[in-house]
């Protein structure tokens, strides 16, 4: 079954996004992940958020 996503996906409005991570660091000095599926015309915008 997960073929047919990932085939799906590939084809059709799923070029379209992206799954983007983003890394920050926390106050204690640590890090935490975000992660996000968005719009390929939204990414630069989702990294330059704090």
């Amino acid at each position: 079954m997960a073929k047919k996503v990932v085939a799906t996906l590939k084809s059709g409005k799923g070029k379209e996004f992206s799954k983007v991570i983003k890394m920050t660091k926390t106050a204690s000095g640590s890090y935490s992940f975000k992660e996000e599926i968005i719009h390929n015309d939204h990414i630069k915008d989702f990294l330059k958020e704090k």
